[in-house]
């Protein structure tokens, strides 16, 4: 019964009851409209809130709010002005009108004070009195207008008045009234009225002027008072006054620095740096005209600039002449006779050497001394015409006849003198016959000449020229390095021209020295293939290898250049057996330029150390016992195992510490016992010092000790007991120390400690009942979980509802509207 009224409630008209559009609903709803929620079972110690419920109620206050709220943004959803009232106060009933006013009133001042002091620059405050200034009044500047002595100048007493322009009847009358009646005499006459107020007023003013007088004492009395006051306060004086006291401080050194570079001359812009372009192209002119100058010289020209004659003007008077020569002739005698055939002899000489010149200039092309490519057959041209051997070119080249000493000297000296500009040679024998026969100064001028006239940015095909000059270079450094005996000087100097060659041209370079290391290569294997063993390269490929590291960056990964370098030097330290003294010497080489590769990288190198190992093993004599194991190409026993043994006590005291030189690589000649045994201490002492470098460089890796264990163990037993030289004794015990103070990175393995692992026991499983129902079983955050997406659910739905409210609202509001237009406009019946 309950259940179908309570629907039956819900299915009622949702109208508005009485009073919900207008006022608040009645106290007495309807019963009708009141709904009880029923319960199915009674909870002990549960309260019920919501037992009764007032759907009409709540209904009618819900139009209410939105009548309130929505229908008010409704009828106010095209406007955009909106008047806003911003008078303090205005709406809020606990301030009295008086306090609004007065809080009015303050905030009126401080926005004209606002406004008045926006401009004011913190100026001090001037004290006003009667709206006038307290400093104006202190200074006394009171004008008298007249001679009055009235309290208010341009103001007439009314005794005065009266007794002058009013006829003085009537004050008269009264005077003499009251003297009567006071005193009882006879009353006086008019002339003595005027004279006792004539009195009166000069005895008032004196009086008036002799308070004046003490008021103005006790002013400056009172003023003085206050100035010796005045210093005891702390009273700021106005910053007129203190601009007038204030001295200009005297300008510090600082300020005077400071205004002194402000008046110096600012910085001139300077010319802009030039181009490599531009300077390639400054260089090959200075050189041209060097060389067109060197031409001249050689060919005995004089220049052309000295005897171009200068500009003469109109008005010159030709005063200022200097006479060049001596035309005089001097008079001599020979044999009582005037010496005249020797005059005429000398002028006839002086005339055809002028002659000579002239032919000499005629036969030369003009465009020769300009061209470049022309300057080196000159000389040899000048070498044939003297051989020839004609009468014609005897006559005119006689020494003693028709060429000054001066001139011949000159000729000599630019013939001898090297060309400023040189074609780049097309093929390595060009390159060597320019370079053949110079010293190694005159050999980097010419290659550094060739550079310069064929720079890249002076012609379309300087590029491959100079590409090509990379390659003649490198291939004229190991003829050089393969010469007896080698020219590592020039070498040496040459590095320099290589290294800027590469430079500019990285990529062809690199393509040289990998060809270079290729054609190495291809020759070791072809000598394993044929002989099945391989010997050390010839010097020319040591060199190429050291070259190519100082070069191109050693440092890298991998390197197109460096790479394949560095697998040559380890084929050449693991194939390359060694049989002689010059292979000990090329080997320890190779080994050097070895850590000079790694010594940035630090990169660790097997045959390196495999090779140092050997080298230490073939000075030792052979145990069995040896602690290590050797490897190729390396023998234990065998005809070279003790190739640097020194048993000699006598050679080993004569011994002293060199550099071992390069030239024993290409060729050892014939040497004495004892220069045999002092090379061979002299490679063990080079061996030693490589060793202490891979032992300073290799000393962080993990495996450090583990590398050195056979050198420390062929260091401790073997050389230990041969009686070496001091040095290298010393050296041996400086690389152990080495070895020791290294620290161990890495631990043994060792089995781990670790507790007996309990076996599992079943406990039992312990769940804590929250609540009764359809949540048991669930955790505490799953159960918040599920009461928050509950709650979700349940706020979702009601603004669903409370939206879909707001659209019934509006929907009927709208409708009112037009059925009330509709009302409106339709015709009355």
């Amino acid at each position: 019964m309950g259940k179908a009224r309570s629907a039956g409630a819900r299915r009622k008209a949702p109208g508005i009851p009485v009073g919900a559009r207008g006022g608040p609903a009645r106290p007495n709803p309807n019963p009708f409209e009141v709904k009880i929620n029923r319960q199915k079972f009674q909870v002990l110690g549960r309260k019920t809130r919501h037992d009764v419920g007032l759907p009409g109620v709540s209904r009618a206050r819900a139009i209410q709010k939105r009548t309130q709220t929505l229908l008010k943004e409704y009828k106010e959803r095209d406007k955009s002005n909106v008047f806003t009232d911003k008078r303090f106060g205005e709406y809020n009933s606990n301030i009295s009108p008086e306090e609004k006013m007065m809080k009015r009133f303050a905030l009126e001042q401080q926005r004209q004070h606002e406004k008045k002091s926006i401009y004011n620059l913190n100026e001090d405050e001037e004290l006003t009195h009667y709206g006038q200034s307290l400093a104006d009044i202190e200074k006394h500047n009171d004008i008298v207008d007249s001679d009055c002595d009235a309290d208010e100048p341009g103001t007439l007493s009314a005794e005065l008045t009266a007794a002058h322009f009013g006829g003085g009847g009537g004050l008269l009358h009264k005077k003499t009234s009251q003297q009567e009646g006071e005193e009882g005499e006879k009353p006086k006459s008019r002339k003595a009225l005027i004279e006792e107020l004539i009195a009166k007023s000069k005895q008032e003013k004196r009086e008036r002027q002799a308070q004046r007088e003490d008021a103005l004492e006790l002013t400056e009395k009172l003023d003085q008072d206050w100035k010796e006051i005045q210093t005891l306060l702390a009273h700021k004086t106005p910053k007129s006054e203190n601009r007038d006291k204030k001295e200009k401080p005297k300008p510090d050194a600082y300020d005077m620095m400071v205004r002194e570079l402000g008046f110096e001359m600012k910085a001139q812009p300077s010319n802009r740096m030039k181009t490599e372009e531009e300077l390639a192209k400054e260089e090959q002119e200075r050189l041209r005209s060097l060389e067109a100058e060197r031409l001249r010289r050689m060919l005995g020209k004089d220049d052309e600039n000295s005897r171009r004659p200068g500009h003469v003007s109109a008005d010159d008077l030709s005063d200022g002449f200097i006479l060049g020569e001596d035309d005089r002739r001097l008079l001599s005698y020979k044999d009582g006779k005037m010496n005249v055939e020797e005059e005429q002899s000398r002028e006839a000489s002086d005339g055809e050497s002028e002659e000579e010149e002239g032919e000499d200039s005629s036969e030369e092309d003009p465009e020769e001394s300009d061209d470049p490519d022309s300057h080196s057959d000159l000389e040899s041209d000048e070498e044939s015409e003297e051989g020839s051997g004609t009468p014609e070119k005897e006559r005119r080249h006689a020494p003693g006849k028709r060429l000054t000493s001066d001139g011949q000297k000159a000729r000599e000296a630019a013939r001898t003198e090297l060309p400023y500009t040189f074609v780049a040679p097309e093929s390595f024998e060009e390159l060597k016959s320019l370079l053949s026969g110079k010293s190694i100064e005159e050999q980097l001028l010419v290659v550094e000449r060739i550079q310069k006239c064929n720079h890249p940015s002076l012609a379309v095909g300087n590029k491959a020229k100079l590409e090509k000059l990379f390659g003649f270079l490198l291939e004229y450094v190991g003829d050089l390095a393969t010469n007896d005996p080698p020219d590592l000087r020039m070498i040496d100097k040459l590095v320099v021209q290589l290294y800027n060659l590469c430079q500019m041209f990285p990529e062809s370079a690199s393509d040289s020295i990998k060809f270079v290391l290729r054609d190495a290569m291809h020759e070791m294997e072809g000598m394993i293939e044929t002989k099945g063993r391989a010997a050390f390269p010839g010097l020319d490929v040591l060199i190429y290898l050291k070259i190519a590291g100082m070069l191109f960056p050693t440092s890298d990964f991998w390197h197109p250049v460096v790479t394949p370098a560095l697998v040559c030097m380890s084929q050449l330290l693991t194939k390359c057996p060694v049989r002689c003294l010059q292979d000990v010497v090329k080997g320890l080489f190779v080994c050097c330029v070895f850590l000079d590769y790694v010594s940035l990288s630090q990169r660790f190198i097997p045959e390196l150390i495999n090779f140092l190992l050997g080298i230490l093993y073939i000075a030792t004599p052979n145990k069995q016992n040896q602690g290590y194991t050797l490897v190729h190409p390396f023998r234990a026993f065998g005809k070279n195992s003790e190739l640097l043994l020194v048993s000699d006590e006598e050679d080993m005291a004569t011994w002293q510490r060199k550099s071992l030189s390069l030239h024993w690589a290409s060729g050892l000649k014939a040497q004495t016992k004892t220069e045999a045994n002092h090379t061979r201490l002299s490679c063990l002492a080079v061996c030693l010092a490589l060793v202490k470098r891979c032992v300073l460089m290799y000393g962080v890796l993990p495996s450090f000790h583990d590398i050195t264990r056979p050198l420390r163990a062929l260091l401790t037993e073997h050389l230990a007991d041969c009686s070496h030289p001091r040095e290298l004794q010393e050296l041996c015990q400086s690389i152990l120390t080495e070895m020791e103070n290294q620290k161990h990175h890495c631990q043994p393995l060792i089995c781990e400690k670790s507790k007996p692992v309990p076996l599992k026991l079943f406990t039992p499983r312990l769940v804590k009942v929250l609540e009764f129902g359809r949540k048991q079983g669930s955790s505490k955050e799953e159960q918040e979980r599920k009461r928050l997406i509950h709650k979700h659910k349940r706020e979702f739905k009601g603004a669903i509802r409370e939206i879909r409210k707001d659209n019934q609202f509006l929907a009927r509001m709208q409708l009112s509207e037009i059925m009330e237009r509709c009302y409106i406009n339709s015709p009355s019946p």
